[in-house]
């Protein structure tokens, strides 16, 4: 998780609606039993018939230039100078990888999920495997009551500490049903095995602890079908709008066959319909299942940048959503007045600064954003992120990565497999 405040003590209403949900998480079967996994397939996905290149739409930019940006971008970020550029680091002497947050110095699902996601989309199978290797044999939870969880890292008001964060998870799955599709699956990568078996574990957890063990849960609310911000018990009644992924969604339930997905892009939706402040469209970082900001996580901060970046798969995976293009237009509205060229990074819901800092991480997203977007300067915001150089230094992190979805995207190149 992003942001100085993910971690901050919630209010007594939140308390109360978590001891309530808390009772109800006690079930060890879903509405139809709990027969496990085995003998599941993935199914192949339909694609879409075509996907939005604004960067040639709107700006012009030839195949051939658009294609170097991006591949130009990727080699920096993953083999680049270890000191100043690269986030993507091998295991000498292993076939294994992992990407750092170079500025907080750890290591965390949501950017080896983002890696996966990202090779996959160029093609970059090696990478891809070195990345999820790294994942299996480091991350992921070997004794009760965890096994198939990942290990992660989330910001909190005073640091980082230990997490199990569903937002890396959902990328891995996400990534390795794509890998499965369009590099096939053998001995050595079972791609397809290993994003239903995580599939299984965040939908059914419980049933395979038989309960809810040492406050661990399921990572999806098998009633309202929302994430939970993290599979924990104290996260009762509380997600984060940049853990809903519709469009991911949708495609599982494709694979799967499950129509739990089905309900669960569809409360996604719902959620950030009921989440998004009025006016602004501006998102918090945390949000009670009923769409009300958590305090202490109930600002607009980096964290919660990544809803943007979903809402604008949502609609070029699955189709045009009106409500998602209407965001759209809200926040780059409310960015625009902020000052196209110079808007902070941190705000209050209604919109006061908190942070003036002109943040890349955000220049990206909001290039991104303008995909969907109506407004009348969305192409500005795209030409920013194509000026944009790659980021470099201490914060490279979260701000390459964010770069890199947006240039694939605004490239016409985040693809479904």
């Amino acid at each position: 998780m992003r942001g100085q405040s993910v971690r901050a003590v919630r209010g007594q209403a939140v308390f109360v609606a978590a001891v309530a949900l808390v009772a109800a998480c006690g079930s060890t079967v879903d509405s139809v039993g709990y027969n496990g996994a085995s003998g599941a397939v993935l199914h192949t996905l339909t694609l879409p018939a075509s996907y939005p290149n604004a960067f040639r739409d709107l700006l012009g930019k030839s195949d051939t230039d658009i294609n170097n940006k991006i591949l130009g971008a990727f080699n920096q970020l993953f083999h680049g100078d270890a000191s100043t550029q690269a986030i993507y680091f091998p295991v000498t002497g292993t076939n294994q990888a992992f990407i750092q947050d170079v500025l907080h110095g750890d290591i965390r699902t949501e950017g080896i999920g983002w890696g996966m996601l990202i090779a996959v989309e160029l093609n970059k199978q090696d990478e891809f495997d070195h990345l999820w290797n790294y994942a299996k044999a480091s991350l992921e939870y070997t004794a009760p009551p965890d096994p198939g969880y990942f290990r992660s890292s989330c910001d909190t008001e005073t640091g980082a500490a230990p997490c199990t964060d569903p937002f890396g998870m959902e990328q891995f799955v996400m990534a390795l049903i794509f890998a499965h599709d369009r590099w096939g699956t053998t001995g050595a990568s079972a791609y397809d095995q290993d994003a239903l078996a995580l599939l299984e574990v965040l939908r059914h957890k419980q049933d395979q602890n038989g309960g809810i063990v040492d406050s661990v849960t399921d990572a999806f609310d098998d009633s309202t079908a929302l994430p939970y911000d993290v599979p924990d018990v104290t996260a009762a009644g509380v997600t984060r709008p940049s853990i809903e992924m519709p469009g991911y969604y949708q495609l599982w339930a494709e694979a799967t066959g499950d129509p739990f997905w089905t309900r669960a892009a569809a409360a996604a939706r719902a959620q950030w319909a009921r989440t998004a402040y009025m006016g602004t469209g501006l998102l918090p970082v945390k949000a009670t299942f009923d769409g009300m900001p958590v305090a202490g996580s109930d600002t607009y901060q980096p964290e919660a940048y990544r809803a943007q970046i979903h809402m604008v798969i949502d609609n070029i995976w699955i189709g045009p959503s009106a409500w998602n293009v209407t965001e759209a237009n809200n926040l780059l509205g409310f960015f625009s007045g902020q000052g196209i060229d110079s808007y902070g990074s941190a705000y209050t819901l209604p919109g006061t600064v908190l942070t003036a800092a002109h943040d890349p991480s955000l220049v990206a997203v909001n290039g991104m954003t303008a995909l969907i977007a109506m407004t009348a300067d969305r192409a500005t915001y795209v030409d920013q992120v194509w000026n944009m150089a790659t980021p470099s230094g201490v914060p490279r992190y979260y701000q390459g990565m964010l770069d890199m979805l947006s240039l694939l995207a605004l490239g016409g190149q985040l693809r479904v497999y």
